[in-house]
């Protein structure tokens, strides 16, 4: 007979609700991985022989077995516990679940899960899923990437093979999604600001766009190859990048030519956008903030059919916003992006997207004028006149990816991306100060098209040769790039003053400045071969071969008063890379790695002989390591970076350039990421950055590059409380930190350090999510970078949105 003392009760307070929740879960005590003849098996043990009943789904190429009702001592991480098998861990979720994440690497991995007396036991086979049948089987369908929080375990920028990132010769981080959706990131400069050795190098007049300095040389602003997307040449610093279609963003610093072409030395960025889900998903949110901002945006996923040939995602949001200087009252971002996926077989698979992204605004943010004594002008002052001021950009991108598995060792690849960017810009800018008062404006009247069209063929397989694995990379692109260009000047711009500011001024007249059509045309053909010499040793040889043509086409010019032409410039070059990767251990890598690059110079000698590509030349060391369980991951890397043929100007005769400047870079780079403890996540990075002038005929040696901070450091660290009525409640502190820079190539001033400070507070609950973000909590008035005469982009000021969001 069950005595009264026996029968439980029914919890009177939230503390005793609390505790019999707890009390029915079933605790999780150990995790154990095991090799077998067909692969690994994955144990749980449980305190008392429970049975556990896991809810299994598939993204990407990754197994995850939800478990409810459970509860786990310590989380745990396995880096490639075999191969074929990048991770497996298993973590605890704020709703009373564990969860497992099986991730594989090439081959989907197959589960037989099973119950026993000791738990739950999961074994792990790696090659063809068609082999296994039984009805407990699981295949996996390579749809995505795996959510593996702030420390992923691969990359495809640094080889455009998915390569675990202890496996690379070269220094890459990734700034996964959680990080950009916790820091609520609202463009790409912002996304990178974790990145150790990549500077904000200012957007353009408050458009989603910007440039970037990586290793102390600018990325660029014109051109293709200055931002890349999911491997292809994508918009330039005047064209659009949406946040909201990114799934991650990945940071390759030092000379990338070997796979991308003509690119500038300092690295690439390069945005993996999200892709259709084989499993339905849908998102729903709203963020509103100071300075009337407001956004909704919907993101929905899933098949199309029931046997999943046919999914299909679908993107889109609406900005607005206005800003802290007057008359710029609104400012509106459009998305649109939907795509599909088609999957025409077991080995076969396309991929079609469109995205349209439109941007206006009224008026322009009109940044600031450093005074002679260094201060800046009014955060809310306005240097320009508004009824002169215009900004309209609409981007519009389109392509495919074509996949087909030749066998099970060899792949086909087909790319095409097409980006087509409209650009009307009415500004006046200023180009001087009179006593400190009186602001020089020039206003100008730019009409831009800008389309890019990029293609590529890759072959991918893999074989042995004796016991050295090889996986090699064959491929073949071509990029078209075609920039046409009108230009007005406004005459007769009265100067503004500073003090007592007259607005009322407009001028229909337009007086024609130039118009141009810039047409640059490459043909690249690239070799790589990843050979694993031993199960610790690893060796990574490319090459590439780059074919460039850029022309200059004068179009009626005649009326503009000028009749020059310029004669077609043909490049032909060669990128080399070389590196060698040591491990060890399982938890540490050691690589030293050799690199070049090359970007095009458009002109000519004093002779008339076309300038040569400018050369980037680098040497790499690094350490990259994993720390508690595999659950943190840090990478330290030094180089010696320079950049060669930089053009100067002639001794002999000051009216033109030739190519005898250098300019070096060196420094030291850390970067960590991961969970210290269940629920504290963290990434933070430092960069030691000496870069100089060592060769020019008219800037000193030993000048440092402008723009270019000494010293810089970040840290984003969040904490979400696991259990209990408060789990799911978290908390984020951001530190951003940038020392002294140089104002210009001459060192004439300086650009004082920054210490900016972030903050988020959120709620995630079961499919619910409420954040609250604030960006300069203190509201620190600094400077972003400068350019022209004296005149900076300036860090915005304290700025607070909230977000709602339900998934389903």
């Amino acid at each position: 007979m069950t005595q009264p003392s026996e029968i439980e009760q029914p919890a009177t307070t939230i503390k005793e609700w609390v505790a019999q929740i707890e009390a029915s879960l079933v605790q999780i005590t150990g995790v154990r991985v095991e090799t077998t003849e067909a692969g690994l098996q994955v144990i749980l043990e449980t305190a008392k022989g429970e049975t556990l009943a896991p809810e299994t789904r598939k993204i990407g190429n990754a197994l995850i077995a939800d478990i409810p009702n459970a509860a786990i001592a310590q989380v745990f991480s396995q880096a490639n516990p075999i191969e074929g098998i990048v991770l497996v861990s298993v973590t605890s979720l704020s709703n009373n679940q564990v969860q497992v994440t099986i991730t594989g690497t090439d081959a989907p991995p197959v589960a037989e899960v099973t119950a026993e007396a000791q738990g739950l036991v999961l074994s792990v086979t790696v090659g063809d899923t068609g082999e296994v049948t039984e009805e407990d089987t699981i295949e996996i369908v390579v749809t995505g990437e795996p959510d593996e929080g702030y420390n992923p375990s691969s990359a495809s920028t640094a080889t455009r093979t998915d390569t675990p990132l202890r496996d690379i010769p070269a220094s890459i981080q990734v700034v996964p999604q959680q990080v950009l959706e916790e820091r609520n990131v609202r463009n790409l400069n912002e996304a990178v600001e974790t990145v150790s050795g990549v500077i904000d190098n200012g957007s353009f007049y408050g458009a989603p766009t910007g440039s970037r300095i990586i290793r102390g040389f600018n990325q660029g602003f014109v051109g293709s190859g200055i931002n890349f997307r999911n491997g292809a040449p994508d918009v330039d610093y005047y064209a659009l990048t949406p946040i909201g279609t990114i799934e991650q963003v990945e940071v390759l610093r030092g000379p990338a030519s070997v796979l991308f072409g003509a690119v500038e030395p300092g690295g690439i960025v390069n945005t993996i956008t999200r892709q259709p889900l084989s499993e339905p998903y849908y998102n729903l949110a709203f963020e509103a903030g100071n300075y009337e901002f407001y956004q909704p945006s919907i993101d929905v996923s899933g098949p199309l059919t029931e046997d999943d040939t046919l999914l299909y995602r679908f993107i889109a949001s609406y900005q607005s916003s206005g800003n802290i200087q007057p008359f710029v009252d609104e400012q509106q971002l459009t998305t649109i992006a939907p795509s599909i996926t088609l999957n025409l077989g077991d080995r076969t698979k396309l991929n079609l997207y469109y995205e349209y992204i439109n941007f206006f605004s009224d008026n322009i943010i009109t940044g600031a004028v450093i005074l002679s004594d260094g201060n800046l002008t009014p955060r809310d002052f306005y240097l320009g006149y508004p009824n002169l001021d215009l900004l309209h950009i609409t981007t519009e991108r389109f392509g495919y990816t074509f996949t087909h598995e030749i066998s099970d060792n060899w792949r086909i690849r087909n790319n095409v991306a097409v980006v087509l960017s409209d650009f009307v810009d009415e500004r006046g800018f200023p180009i001087g100060t009179v006593d400190d008062r009186f602001i020089q404006i020039e206003a100008l009247d730019y009409d831009y098209t800008k389309d890019n069209y990029f293609a590529n063929i890759d072959l991918l397989g893999e074989f042995n040769t004796g016991a050295i694995t090889h996986r090699l990379l064959i491929g073949f692109d071509v990029n078209r790039f075609v920039e046409n260009s009108t230009i007005f000047q406004v005459p007769n711009i009265p100067d503004l003053d500073l003090f007592e500011p007259d607005y009322d001024f407009s001028n229909s007249s337009l007086v024609p400045d130039s118009q141009f059509v810039n047409t640059t045309q490459s043909y690249g053909l690239y070799l790589q071969d990843q050979i694993t010499l031993l199960d610790n040793l690893k060796l990574l040889i490319g090459g590439r071969y780059d074919w460039v043509t850029n022309e200059n086409e004068i179009a009626d010019f005649g009326e503009f008063g000028n009749t020059t032409d310029d004669p077609p410039q043909n490049d032909g070059t060669f990128s080399p890379r070389i590196g060698l990767v040591y491990q060890p251990s399982d938890t540490v890598s050691l690589y030293a790695s050799y690199s070049r690059s090359f970007r095009p110079t458009t002109g000519f000698n004093p002779d008339g002989k076309a300038f040569e590509p400018t050369r980037g030349t680098q040497y790499e060391v690094g350490v990259k390591t994993d720390f508690l369980d595999n659950r943190l991951s840090a990478a330290l890397a030094a180089y010696y970076l320079t950049r060669t043929n930089v053009t100067t100007e002639d001794p002999d005769d000051p009216r033109f350039s030739i190519q005898t400047g250098e300019q070096r870079s060196q420094g030291v780079e850390l970067d960590i990421g991961g969970e210290i403890l269940p629920g504290w996540n963290l990434t933070a990075s430092y960069a030691y950055t000496d870069a100089e002038v060592t060769e020019d005929n008219v800037t000193p040696e030993g000048n440092r590059l402008p723009s270019v901070p000494e010293h810089q450091a970040s840290l984003w660290t969040t904490y979400t409380i696991q259990e209990g009525t408060l789990g799911g409640l978290g908390f984020g502190l951001g530190l951003f930190y940038v020392s002294e820079r140089q104002g210009d190539l001459e060192n004439s001033y300086q650009i004082g350090d920054y210490l900016r400070t972030d903050a988020a507070v959120y709620y995630r609950r079961d499919r619910f999510n409420a954040a609250i973000n604030i960006r300069n909590l203190f509201d620190t008035n600094y400077i972003l970078t400068t350019f022209g005469a004296r005149q900076a982009d300036r860090g915005a000021p304290f700025t607070i949105v909230g977000t709602l969001s339900w998934t389903f």
